[in-house]
């Protein structure tokens, strides 16, 4: 395994245990809290954790140390994968958005947790977007530039989020709140649909 492999399979192994913690921690956040876009961000977030694992295990399995280079098996499941990372950016956009439209608009409660994980996402996916675009310029790997827009797409979705959020936590009661709850959720769904399939698009007209 090269340099640059090496380093690729590390960055998507601290992604993969970086990530793990977020669902956990925003789904407990929904015991105490009701709002709409803390709600889309639990599904967001579990969709991408597994869209992340998948690309590491294929990411591994296409850069063994030792193994023979089959280009045809290689681009194959560079493929899947990243097909399989477009498919949950739309699934879960799409998850989103209904949750935004039809989540009925009650008592917010406590949306700390969410708003917490929020603002540490903006910070360690936009070092993630930085990283994995770097690695792409270096060694031109397919998984490597998916994820790269994939952490693009979870920096600005956390920012929308985070501003939701923070809204929401000051002003619980107001028109503001309520407003930004669902405009949050609506913004982030969309995102996530356009960038699933672009994904997808690219992945279907690949040589």
């Amino acid at each position: 395994m090269t340099k640059e492999n090496k380093s690729g399979s590390r960055t998507l192994l601290m992604s993969v245990l970086m990530s793990s913690p977020g669902p956990i921690v925003v789904g407990l956040g929904l015991l105490m809290g009701k709002s709409s876009t803390q709600l889309a961000d639990f599904v967001r977030r579990s969709a991408e954790l597994l869209a992340i694992i998948m690309a590491f295990v294929v990411y591994r399995m296409t850069n063994k140390e030792g193994q023979s280079e089959d280009h045809i098996r290689k681009a194959r499941l560079e493929r899947f994968s990243n097909l399989f990372v477009g498919t949950v950016m739309c699934l879960s956009g799409a998850s989103m958005l209904l949750i935004a439209l039809f989540a009925p608009s009650t008592e917010k409660g406590n949306v700390i947790p969410g708003l917490t994980i929020a603002i540490l996402g903006v910070i360690a996916n936009t070092l993630f977007w930085r990283k994995y675009t770097k690695l792409s310029r270096q060694g031109g790997n397919a998984i490597l530039a998916v994820q790269a827009r994939l952490y693009r797409a979870k920096s600005l979705v956390d920012t929308c989020v985070t501003i939701a959020l923070l809204t929401v936590a000051l002003f619980p009661r107001s028109a503001a709140a309520i407003w930004l709850d669902i405009g949050g959720s609506v913004v982030v769904s969309v995102y996530l649909i356009w960038c699933g399939i672009k994904t997808i698009r690219e992945q279907k007209t690949a040589p």
